[in-house]
């Protein structure tokens, strides 16, 4: 009796060979330009992180340096103030989120068991968008133009009256491209982990790490609007002069504030929560269990994640919060420590029913409980109001936040590295420097971070660029700083050991660590396709349920094994339960990705150098190339249900009512909605907190102006219904498409009507907001009504059908939206001025 193994290997081997061409990049240099499979992104965004850690960690020794002794001349403070600006904004915004973006990127399909992510060309365009604002930020710092008001750029020191120069414009405008970037990547995420997954995976058989970057993603969806909106508001009071934080016109400093730590407080979780998925991931694989109470934990990171939102003004205790203020907010951080220690204990537990063994990346992870610890126990001391108003702005909390974020993020980021290296580069570790790396960082980062703790509590203020000699924090100073060099040694000799066993360590075997979850399912290192086939699940640990599973996948027994019809696909199911619902059709290589963030980001940085009509031509070409983007999706016939294995037939995701662009301007519009919501939040923090209100004058609105809101409203809500079912019938959408743009250009009439009204947007910060909402209608229609222009030339030139409806449902969703946030935001306007 033959052997049947060769065979099935040959039959693998000719599967592979087929789906190479099919998924492969240009292998020349323009294909880094043109790619957007996950692997060849995901590894740009590690290195380029990596580059930006490297510089972090270089700014903050120049930072220690100046520190280490008393009256140090090393550098002046102005040279110090763009230092430690630069070393926050680097680390927080360059390194951190793109960082674990990067790994989301790279594992996230493995792990559901598909083959990209959602939108592999949105991916590319988040990518360059983020080398682009990036570069820039560097860039700057270079030539000596970086800010220098802290990483937080707090009013009025980043006013132009106190910061006059384009340093606090590049971190702006610079930051603000960044968070495009992110959003972009939290919408492909958000996405992908509903959608695209094996069959069978529901939601509660996906990897624990899923569930967090799930999580994650929706806190960036939400978070991130209110700090995009903040920055808006700074840059045009710096370049117009519109009033939003000047006292003397309407406006108050503490606005930034607000808006900044509703993202600041989030973004610390936004960063700990990937980290803690890692761990989650890796640690029942090193003690070779299950993770105890994954339920349990699911909840904790979703409380967690709600809590997060209602923490920010625990950075705001000593501004002259109402004490009624301070003891809510005090008793909700002391709060998160519950979900948190949900979390920990799981894993404690996880350990103690295990056989742990001491592998690098655990080691690692046992440095993140050693550190993370006491970062959670000085969290809640800082939850206390009176010892916060002792400690706040001292060397205290900057200790704090590295335990956090390093022990709590670094660590376990360092774990993963790792953990997946020969996932990552078919290599497993050969050249043993990463134990010695662990043995130095870890203890220097205690040594430098304790000390720390000690010079906050003897009162040692933070963002001061040298101290007196006498003061009693010269050995504490001096101790931090011998720990932080030894520290940056440690990194550095990470790094080192990843690259060095990157490229010349032995091949690795299949699934080294004897994992359970999808990712390790493919041969070493993971090719460009993923999975041969879309495998059919059961449980949460597939591989260790059916050891055969990975063979059978590579021999095509899933879904989409066939690849006659020559194109990138992959399975849709459906969100809760994970049946097989809808074959998706990826798009191939693409340049449009990288003009497109190159447009993006020269609408974002022209104005830099006072280029602002290259700035609006930029966002004429944005606007352009995102239309021939979306015009080479979608075909001009139906093609109807197609095989997609295992004796299933499935409709293609072009040819539903919810296809994959529909769920991405969901989401998109879950940003859009949380923007708008704090412009609201913003106009009424200045109605009834800022001095110098009201304002001398409400504006009034005449009757033709609420007659425009209430017609074009409506109408804008229901032409696009209209011609969505009109199309659905077979019939022509025309009537439809016409009441919609009629509808839109009432509600611009009605949102002119407030820019006419009050012209001088800079006399007061009433007069600032109401253009502001002005502005948010008058943005909105216009998307709405050029998105009814794109739906009009497909139904021309035959791209709709009752079967392809998706154009006209995403044109509906959107229009929605421009009608119902127009009408609260012409009413916000109007309403003080009828009952005023």
């Amino acid at each position: 009796m033959t052997d049947p193994k060769p065979a099935r290997r040959a039959e693998a081997l000719r599967l592979h060979r087929k789906l190479l061409p099919i998924w492969s990049s240009d292998q020349r240099f323009r294909g880094w330009l043109t790619t957007n499979n996950n692997n060849d992104i995901g590894g740009l965004f590690l290195i380029v992180a990596t580059i930006f850690f490297v510089i972090g960690g270089i700014l903050a020794m120049l930072i220690r340096a100046q520190l280490a002794s008393p009256g140090s001349a090393f550098m002046g403070p102005e040279a110090y103030n763009q230092v430690f600006t630069m070393h926050g904004t680097v680390m927080m915004f360059l390194f951190a989120i793109p960082f674990f973006e990067a790994m989301a990127v790279l594992l996230l399909p493995g792990m559901l068991g598909t083959r990209d992510l959602a939108y592999p060309r949105l991916g590319a365009y988040g990518l360059w968008v983020y080398i682009f604002g990036g570069s820039a930020v560097i860039i700057a710092m270079l030539l000596g133009l970086s800010p220098d008001g802290g990483w937080f750029m707090y009013p009025p020191l980043s006013s132009s009256a106190f910061s006059p120069g384009i340093g606090p414009d590049v971190w702006l405008l610079g930051i603000t491209s960044i968070e495009v970037s992110a959003i972009a990547a939290a919408v492909e995420v958000v996405v992908t982990v509903l959608r695209y997954r094996a069959a069978g995976m529901s939601l509660a058989r996906m990897p624990i790490f899923a569930w967090y970057i799930l999580v994650v993603a929706v806190m960036i969806l939400t978070a991130f609007p209110p700090m995009i909106l903040g920055s808006l508001l700074l840059e045009v009071e710096r370049a117009f002069g519109w009033p939003f934080f000047q006292t003397e016109n309407g406006g108050d400093a503490l606005l930034w504030q607000h808006l900044f730590w509703l993202f600041g407080h989030p973004e610390v979780y936004i960063i700990f929560l990937p980290a803690a998925g890692m761990i989650a991931t890796i640690l029942p694989v090193m003690a070779r269990t299950r993770l105890l109470g994954y339920a349990w934990v699911v909840a904790a990171v979703v409380a967690l994640a709600l809590l997060s939102f209602g923490l920010w003004v625990h950075h705001m205790f000593t501004t002259g919060i109402p004490h009624m203020g301070l003891a809510f907010f005090s008793a909700a951080s002391t709060l998160v420590a519950v979900p948190t220690a949900v979390m920990i204990f799981s894993w404690i537990g996880t350990l103690w029913q295990g056989k742990p063994r001491l592998e690098l990346p655990m080691l690692w992870i046992l440095g993140f409980f050693a550190t993370f610890v006491i970062g959670g126990l000085t969290g809640v001391m800082l939850a206390i109001v009176p010892f916060n108003w002792q400690v706040h702005d001292t060397h205290f909390v900057v200790a704090h936040l590295h335990y956090v974020l390093i022990g709590g993020y670094v660590f376990p980021m360092i774990a993963a590295v790792y953990y997946f290296l020969p996932l990552l580069t078919g290599h497993s570790r050969f050249f043993k420097l990463g134990e010695i790396a662990f043995w130095i960082t870890v203890p220097a980062f205690h040594l430098t971070f304790l000390a720390m703790h000690w010079a906050g509590i003897l009162g040692q203020r933070r963002r001061t660029w040298t101290y007196d000699a006498g003061s009693g924090w010269e050995w504490i100073n001096l101790t931090a700083s011998i720990g932080a060099f030894a520290m940056a040694i440690g990194f550095a000799l990470v790094i080192g050991d990843v690259v060095v066993n990157t490229l010349v360590a032995r091949k690795a075997r299949r699934n080294p660590w004897g994992a359970g979850t999808l990712e390790w399912a493919t041969m070493l290192p993971s090719p460009v396709y993923g999975l041969a086939s879309i495998p059919v699940i059961a449980g949460r640990y597939p591989l260790d349920d059916d050891p055969q599973l990975a063979l059978r996948i590579a021999r095509g027994e899933g879904f989409l094994a066939d690849t006659s019809r020559n194109r990138r696909e992959t399975l849709i199911v459906s969100t809760t339960g994970g049946e097989p619902a809808q074959v998706a059709v990826l798009p191939g290589n693409s340049v449009l990705p990288f003009i497109l963030a190159v447009v993006t980001s020269t609408s974002f940085l022209a104005p830099l150098v006072g280029a602002y009509l290259l700035s609006g031509a930029a966002l004429i070409g944005v606007v352009v190339v995102a239309l021939i983007w979306a015009w080479g999706l979608g075909s001009k016939a139906d093609e109807g249900p197609v095989d997609a294995g295992r004796g299933v037939t499935l409709p293609l995701s072009t040819e539903v009512p919810d296809p994959p662009g529909w769920w991405g301007s969901l989401m998109l519009l879950l940003a859009d909605s949380v923007h708008f919501g704090s412009l609201l939040f913003g106009y009424a923090f200045l109605w009834t907190v800022a001095p110098n209100w009201p304002p001398p004058s409400y504006l009034a609105p005449g009757a033709v102006d609420a007659v425009l809101a209430g017609a074009g409203a409506v109408a804008l809500l229901a032409g696009p219904r209209w011609a969505a079912r009109s199309i659905l019938k077979g019939a022509g959408p025309w009537p439809g498409l016409v009441l919609a743009v009629l509808g839109a250009v009432a509600l611009a009439g009605a949102a002119t009507g407030i820019i006419l009204a009050r012209p001088d947007p800079a006399g007061h910060a009433y007069d600032a907001t109401l253009w502001l909402l002005a502005g948010h209608v008058g943005l909105h229609v216009a998307i709405t009504a050029i998105m009814l222009g794109y739906l009009t030339a497909r139904v021309l030139a035959g791209y709709t059908s009752p079967r392809r409806i998706g154009d006209a449902r995403i044109v509906q969703l959107w229009a929605d939206f421009t009608a119902l946030t127009g009408l609260v935001a012409l009413a916000a306007a109007w309403l003080p001025g009828v009952f005023g």
